[in-house]
């Protein structure tokens, strides 16, 4: 999917809060919106390039969205808005093996107490898709999820164990909006709850899969599926 509106080149200099940061663009400081919530510490360093999007819009208090990361010899894509756009695209272009055959219905389909993000049918056998954004990989290449405790995230992931036993699919997709990653697994860090709720979800059927992303200054695109290792036990075989 391509990247709307003129892309620049920028210098970060330091994160304000959660939704607001400093950046240096023509010699000029300039404050940012972050479209992402989590930590990304490992990310958002002073010095670091990144890609800044001019927002025309009075009723901002910012004139700049912060869209990307310069991370060593790669673009890592922050905007936690694109992977549900992300997938939408893959799945058009029959890049998503495991949801072919079936037909888009529609985005952001309530279901219980939450809304998820994709609905998807086959002879009326509906797949229901939670798309998440994963910007953090570790030192040993493993992509992980949350940077952040997120309570949002295991409400997502309880509504799914409901969408399995009512007989539907109930899917998790994270979308490493990266290329550096070999291998994806919870981050039981950050917040062992929500790896707790996958592997109690993954044992009761909900599905859960991991593709990274190739990330260029004005698009970013699926790039590859890459193993899910759930289990404390499997990761530390791993590393």
């Amino acid at each position: 999917m391509h990247i709307e509106g003129s892309l620049h080149e920028a210098v970060f200099i330091k994160r304000i809060n959660r939704f607001l940061a400093e950046i240096q663009w023509e010699g000029t400081i300039h404050k940012a919106h972050v479209p992402n919530t989590g930590r990304m510490k490992e990310l958002l360093i002073e010095g670091t390039r990144v890609i800044v999007r001019p927002i025309e819009d009075e009723k901002r208090k910012t004139k700049f969205d912060l869209l990307m990361v310069r991370k060593e010899n790669n673009w890592v894509a922050i905007d936690s808005k694109l992977p549900n756009v992300i997938l939408e695209a893959a799945f058009r272009n029959h890049q998503i093996d495991h949801l072919r055959d079936y037909d888009f219905l529609k985005r952001e389909v309530k279901y219980g107490q939450s809304r998820i993000d994709l609905l998807l049918n086959r002879e009326k056998e509906l797949a229901f898709i939670e798309a998440k954004c994963v910007t953090y990989v570790r030192e040993d290449y493993a992509a992980s999820f949350p940077d952040a405790p997120t309570e949002r995230g295991r409400k997502h992931i309880f509504e799914l164990m409901n969408v399995v036993k009512e007989n539907m699919r109930g899917i998790v997709i994270f979308v490493i909006q990266r290329e550096d990653a070999l291998y994806f697994t919870p981050n039981r860090e950050r917040d062992p709850q929500f790896a707790a709720a996958v592997e109690e979800a993954s044992k009761a059927g909900v599905e859960f899969y991991a593709y990274t992303c190739r990330v260029f200054k004005n698009k970013v695109e699926i790039l590859k599926e890459i193993p899910v290792i759930l289990t404390q036990e499997k990761n530390n075989d791993t590393m």
